[in-house]
C-alpha cells in the first residue's frame, strides 16, 4: 500500500499569504488605530523577525557576491602579472644571451677608435686549426671585402697577427704566437727595438720570448711593447703586450725578456682587419 506523502505548502502560497496579511495590517491601521495597535504588535513579533532574517540573508548574498567579484578581479590581476612576469623573463633571457656579444662588439668599437688612423674591416672568426690556441684561424671576410695577404689583424686590445691566405668569402689568419711568427717590436718607454718570437709551447705559460734587446736599453717589467716602425710586415704602434721579465744574455751585448700578449689567444670571436698595407720606410 502506497504511503501518503507529507503535505507541503508551496513557497509561493506562503509568500502570497504573508503579502496579503501585511496588506490587511496596513489597511486596518489606516481604518482604526485602536484596532491596529495589537495587530502592529503582533506583526512586529511575526513579520519583523522574518524581515530581519531576509535582510540578513540578502546582506550575506550581497557580501558573497562582492567577495566573488573581488576574487575574480584578483585572479585577472594575477593572470596579468604572471603574463608580464613571463614576458620580462623572456626578455631578460634574450638580453643575457646577447650581452656577451654586445660587450665584445663594444670593445671592438673602442679598439677601432684607438687605431682610428687606420681603415679597418670587422670580421667574425668562423674556424680554427686543432689545438688549444687560435694560432691559425679563419674569418668570414675575403677578397670581395678588400682583404689581401699581409694585412694586419687586431682584436682584444692589440695585435693578433696577419692575413696569410685570402679566398673570395674568407681569409686565414696566422697569429703572432704561431711557431713561424716573428714581430719587429719596440718598447714604448725607450723606443729600443727588439724581436718577439712566436712559440706555442711558451704560450702555454701565456708568454712569448723577446730577444735582441740592447744591453743599454733602460727597460723594465710592465713596459709596453708595440709594433716597430722598422717592421716590414706590421704597421707601427700596435700594442703587443707587457714586459713580464728581463734577463741579460751571456754575450754581454744584448738581453732578453718575456712579454705577456694583450690578446687572449684562447678565445677569439671577432677581429678587425687593417686594410692599409705596411709600406717599407713607413714611420
Amino acid at each position: 500500500m502506497k504511503k501518503p506523502g507529507k503535505f507541503k505548502i508551496p513557497t509561493k502560497y506562503i509568500l502570497t499569504f504573508l503579502s496579503v496579511l501585511c496588506a490587511g495590517f496596513v489597511l486596518l491601521t489606516l481604518i482604526n488605530s485602536n484596532i491596529a495597535r495589537p495587530i502592529r504588535e503582533f506583526a512586529a513579533k511575526i513579520i519583523l523577525p522574518v524581515q530581519d532574517g531576509m535582510n540578513h540573508v540578502g546582506g550575506w548574498f550581497s557580501d558573497k557576491a562582492d567577495d566573488l567579484k573581488e576574487l575574480r578581479d584578483l585572479q585577472k590581476e594575477n593572470d596579468k602579472l604572471k603574463a608580464e612576469n613571463d614576458e620580462l623573463r623572456m626578455q631578460n633571457a634574450i638580453l643575457s644571451q646577447w650581452e656577451p656579444e654586445l660587450k665584445r662588439l663594444r670593445e671592438l668599437l673602442e679598439l677601432s677608435d684607438v687605431y682610428s688612423d687606420y681603415p679597418k674591416v670587422a670580421a667574425r672568426v668562423i674556424g680554427k686549426e686543432t689545438g688549444n690556441w687560435f694560432s691559425i684561424f679563419t674569418i668570414d671576410k675575403g677578397s670581395k671585402d678588400g682583404l689581401k695577404v699581409g694585412m694586419n689583424v687586431i682584436s682584444d686590445g692589440g695585435l693578433v697577427g696577419s692575413v696569410t691566405y685570402v679566398g673570395e668569402n674568407y681569409a686565414k689568419i696566422t697569429s703572432i704566437i704561431n711557431d713561424d711568427a716573428n714581430v719587429s717590436a719596440k718598447f714604448s718607454s725607450t723606443s729600443d727595438v727588439c724581436i718577439v718570437h712566436g712559440d706555442l709551447k711558451q704560450y702555454d705559460n701565456k708568454m712569448l720570448r723577446v730577444t735582441d734587446i740592447s744591453l743599454s736599453a733602460n727597460v723594465k717589467e710592465g713596459d709596453m711593447l708595440l709594433t716597430s716602425h722598422i717592421s716590414d710586415k706590421y704597421v707601427s704602434g700596435i700594442l703587443i703586450g707587457y714586459v713580464s721579465g728581463i734577463e741579460d744574455d751571456g754575450n754581454k751585448l744584448t738581453k732578453s725578456a718575456w712579454v705577456t700578449p694583450i690578446v687572449d689567444f684562447s678565445q677569439l670571436e671577432e677581429v678587425l682587419v687593417i686594410t692599409q698595407m705596411k709600406e717599407i720606410g713607413e714611420e
